[in-house]
């Protein structure tokens, strides 16, 4: 097996755990990639809310969802650790860690910067052990009141090791990406007052990475994201947000063929079609696997809306010091069906804050059942910003 097949093998192992889940996504619908791990919120608030993320309101983990929103960031200065135990009961310390910080460059530009670390540890389904590590800085700038854009760049790199046939080693590298849009708006209404917010980003623009073969290269999660966040403030001291994002990846649908004809001939016949039009695929550019990635689905505009990955979530907020928090990811069946439930909580005071979530699956088998994600965040001196509207410390 190459080493790019262990690598999207092993990781698909980590994130949906039991080995006929990992069948049902190595399905021929599904679309897999190098470093899927990328594609999945690291901070507790946003795993809270469904993984939607794009348009809700600034903190230290804005870069990663939509660096456009960095220019709006409410503090001077932040930083905030998160922690996932990540499916300990399939792996052997495995685990997910990202460190996410901003700063404030002025009243409209701000500097951001991150590191991700996965740690697929030991899986007794498939003998390899693996981790990914991204560290990314970004930038954002506002124009105006209420109109930001913004721009990350990321060095990513993946090391494999196996456990049999003597053992051995692989690492890719690839440099990437992010580009990202943010609109927000306070919006009166009589006695009511609401903010609406519009964002858009395209992550992961980049190189494939090679483990071994340059011929087996595999594109990187290049994902386009665009949500929408509605606030509603009732009086002083309560707030309500819904949000609701869009993902599609913008890499080549995976080729296949279905018929009724069992013959040994017809399944050969199938079987040398499907390998020729996928070895096209896989070898066209990242630019151009994009562009295709919107019209190449087998199945046509019908499976194309089935690649669009849904995350919706609530968050009430009091006094913008106690939270409470829930969401819903929803990924059509044949494409992964990675479908759950999410709640959590989150608390400010003074400089410091926490967050935690929980998942509860479509599946008992599913290890993300037990996986409790924990942010903390730490923020210095409150900021006026462009609009001359003075936030705290706790604003976020």
């Amino acid at each position: 097996m190459a080493y790019s097949q262990l690598a999207t093998s092993a990781l698909l192992v980590g994130m949906l755990g039991t080995p006929s889940l990992v069948v049902a996504q190595q399905a021929p619908h599904t679309i897999s990639t190098a470093v899927p791990v990328l594609t999945l919120s690291p901070d507790a608030r946003s795993a809270a809310l469904g993984e939607a993320g794009v348009a809700s309101s600034p903190d230290a983990n804005a870069a990663y969802f939509n660096a456009g929103k960095l220019g709006f960031a409410p503090n001077r200065f932040s930083i905030s650790p998160s922690y996932s135990p990540w499916l300990n009961s399939v792996t052997n310390k495995g685990g997910l860690w990202y460190l996410s910080g901003y700063g404030r460059l002025g009243q409209r530009s701000t500097l951001g910067a991150s590191v991700m670390y996965f740690s697929l540890g030991y899986t007794g389904a498939i003998p390899v052990r693996g981790n990914e590590t991204a560290y990314s800085v970004s930038y954002g700038h506002t124009f105006g009141e209420h109109f930001g854009v913004g721009a990350s760049v990321r060095y990513i790199r993946s090391t494999l090791s196996t456990y049999f046939l003597g053992g051995g080693g692989a690492t890719a590298d690839a440099a990437a990406m992010d580009l990202g849009v943010y609109y927000t708006k306070d919006i009166p209404a009589g006695t009511d007052a609401y903010t609406l917010a519009l964002g858009a980003s395209i992550a992961n623009i980049g190189n494939k990475m090679t483990y071994s073969n340059p011929s087996q290269a595999d594109f990187i999660p290049t994902n386009l994201k665009i949500g929408t966040a509605l606030t509603r403030a009732f009086g002083p001291s309560h707030k309500l947000t819904l949000v609701v994002d869009a993902n599609k990846l913008l890499v080549p649908s995976p080729y296949y063929e279905e018929g009724t004809d069992t013959t040994p001939a017809a399944l050969a016949a199938r079987a040398a079609r499907t390998k020729e039009e996928n070895d096209k695929r896989r070898a066209k550019g990242t630019i151009a696997g994009a562009f295709s990635s919107f019209s190449d689905a087998p199945g046509g505009f019908r499976e194309e809306l089935r690649e669009i990955r849904l995350s919706t979530g609530v968050e009430y907020a009091y006094q913008n010091t106690v939270f409470a928090r829930a969401g819903y990811y929803y990924e059509n069946p044949v494409k992964g069906d990675r479908n759950y439930l999410s709640f959590g909580v989150g608390g400010r005071y003074r400089a410091f804050g926490a967050d935690g979530a929980y998942l509860i699956p479509n599946s008992r088998n599913n290890p993300l059942a037990q996986t409790l994600r924990i942010s903390l965040h730490v923020s210095f001196s409150k900021e006026t910003l462009a609009s001359g509207a003075q936030t705290s410390k706790a604003d976020i």
